[in-house]
């Protein structure tokens, strides 16, 4: 497989060049947490093309229901990285409480100016809600956890709502989100792909705003990241970079064939195969190709989370970031 000319990392070519495990002195066993989900797309193509086994690493993939069970097994120990998809803000939190456990490797969301969909607040077809400033006594799903509930509550003070008292935030699985619009016990759900494609597709529901996370927190906008743990990184430094490496080249191959590659996600997720031509691709961001828009789109979203007074104090996204040094590059 190709590997884009301009990766710099140590040790491409043993990945690049497919070298079958039988090739392989031993094996080396690293374990994923991951979100079924699709910002995760990365790494189900990873699996499938076997970068994995070509590098001879066994993977031990471990399926979290949700964003916090990844973060909770980086920090005990119990996973060696977090693929594509593990919630960026939650992140922040657990570094906060536990510094230096885990380095931020990429990034994963939507945006405006790229195209891309990663969020939609999403109402019944007919409904008069047009924007967040239409909420006010009106109930909003989102989906479970404090990284999204933090998000919807800044969305609602930004367009002069109280979200304590003008509208009624509830947790929803994403499998509820539409059923909860189409039966009335949610006037609107901040929704993250592919709810609104699918149930927009479906005419169960429409999007009243597209990327609206993009409109007021930063274009682009990344409520995904990739985590691998310093634990990894400094026991198993060579390992550790051929991770990073084998992410990177799979998110290259997804985004310069996402038509293709999205034929994987029944496999891993809840989306169905008839539902596979309405799903949008997501923006997906490699380790080497962050660079400083990227970032201060991180910083963007964790500052978010300092004003609504869930990180205790302020943090830099910067210094949590991988870096070539990291990888002893």
């Amino acid at each position: 497989m190709r590997f884009i000319a301009s990766v710099a990392l140590a040790g491409v070519a043993l990945v690049a060049s497919g070298a079958p495990s039988s090739a392989c002195e031993r094996m080396e066993k690293v374990t994923a947490a991951f979100l079924p989900i699709m910002q995760t797309t990365a790494y189900y193509v990873a699996l499938e093309e076997k970068l994995f086994e070509k590098a001879c690493i066994e993977i031990e993939s471990t399926k979290m229901e949700s964003p916090n069970y990844i973060i909770d097994a980086l920090v005990s120990g119990r996973a060696d990285f977090g693929p594509p998809g593990a919630a960026a803000g939650i992140a922040m939190i657990a570094e906060q409480k536990f510094p230096g456990t885990f380095k931020v490797f990429g990034l994963q969301g939507g945006g405006i100016k790229v195209d891309r969909i990663n969020d939609g607040l999403i109402v019944k077809p007919g409904s008069a809600i047009s924007s967040f400033a239409d909420l006010k006594g009106k109930t909003l799903g989102h989906v479970p956890g404090i990284q999204w509930r933090t998000i919807a509550r800044h969305m609602v003070r930004e367009a002069g709502l109280d979200p304590d008292k003008d509208v009624k935030l509830v947790d929803l699985a994403v499998a509820m989100q539409i059923p909860a619009i189409a039966g009335g016990t949610a006037d609107a759900t901040l929704s993250l792909e592919p709810v609104g494609s699918i149930a927009t597709a479906s005419g169960k529901a429409k999007r009243a705003m597209t990327n609206p996370v993009e409109g007021v927190i930063a274009d682009p906008f990344y409520s995904g990241a990739s985590l691998i743990t310093t634990k990894f990184l400094k026991e198993r430094p060579a390992v550790a970079k051929k991770v990073v490496e084998i992410i990177d080249q799979a998110t290259d191959l997804v985004n310069a064939d996402f038509t293709k590659y999205k034929a994987v996600l029944p496999k891993y997720t809840a989306i169905r195969e008839d539902q596979i031509p309405f799903v949008a691709q997501p923006f997906l961001r490699g380790f080497k190709d962050l660079n400083d828009t990227d970032i201060a789109s991180y910083q963007a979203l964790v500052d978010v989370f300092a004003r609504e007074g869930v990180l205790s104090a302020p943090v830099d996204v910067r210094v949590k970031m991988l870096t070539s040094a990291d990888l002893g590059s």
